[in-house]
């Protein structure tokens, strides 16, 4: 299938690994061009050599402001077809393990940038009457996940912001989805299987293969097959979806919405 992504400007974060390092290489394998964004230097210039004269980079945290503002000096005035905004998620902790600084910086990771960049993009997306931004959030705003209060607890205020910013420019031509990705073969799921490790005293080992086999189809996903989705989601194809949160977790939330 073709999603017409050939010659179109996407920038993507948290770009050097994981799913947005997937989204990444395969918007470039569609003929797009991409600005990518990282903490990584290094990891960034080995994915500009995937194809030098459609790679851009931006390295720094994008959680900062100063990186943000960089980021838009670098798109100056050209079109920016779509975004992935994405970034890792808040260390792994109970409720009542959690600090009133643990919240205030969840806020800061998960959420404030998030509506910083936004505010930033879309309305130059506006102004061109096209625009794609997907978000990577997490299963867990539709099933709260053990150890992850705060992820689950932002991510669903960045699941209303976006359905409210989605309602608000529906006739705009730019959209906005979410994917909500479950257990994925990626490094960040590490830190999950180490936190239960901690409270259990099980190996990692052990964890990651019991918590394979409750999942439904009896494995965990993939980045690029995350990505295969991302894409659809980022191409003209998706005019007639927006403001949707859709989980990718092999079956294991048991939601019926």
């Amino acid at each position: 299938m073709n999603l017409h992504l050939s010659n179109q400007l996407f920038i993507v974060t948290g770009a050097s690994a994981g799913f947005g390092k997937a989204i990444a290489e395969a918007l470039l394998a569609e003929g797009a061009g991409i600005i990518a964004v990282a903490r990584g230097a290094e990891k960034l210039q080995t994915l500009a050599t995937l194809a030098p004269d459609r790679v851009e980079v931006v390295a720094g945290d994008i959680t900062d402001s100063s990186v943000m503002q960089q980021l838009v000096t670098q798109l100056g005035n050209r079109q920016l077809h779509g975004l992935v905004v994405n970034a890792g998620g808040p260390p792994a902790k109970t409720v009542l393990e959690t600090t009133l600084e643990d919240w205030d910086n969840a806020y800061r990771t998960l959420l404030r940038w998030k509506v910083e960049l936004t505010q930033a993009l879309v309305p130059k997306m506006i102004a061109h009457n096209y625009g794609r931004v997907v978000f990577i959030e997490s299963s867990s705003v539709k099933q709260p996940l053990e150890n992850l209060v705060l992820s689950s607890s932002l991510r669903v205020a960045v699941v209303g912001m976006v359905k409210t910013l989605s309602q608000e420019i529906a006739k705009t031509g730019v959209t906005l989805n979410i994917l909500g990705p479950g257990s994925h073969n990626t490094a960040a799921i590490d830190r999950i299987y180490q936190k239960k490790s901690e409270q259990t005293g099980l190996s990692v080992k052990e964890l990651r293969e019991k918590a394979i086999a409750q999942i439904p189809v009896g494995a965990l996903g993939e980045a690029a097959d995350f990505a295969s989705l991302a894409l659809w989601l980022l191409s003209p194809l998706s005019r007639y979806t927006t403001g949707q949160t859709i989980t990718l977790d092999g079956g294991s939330v048991k939601s019926m919405l």
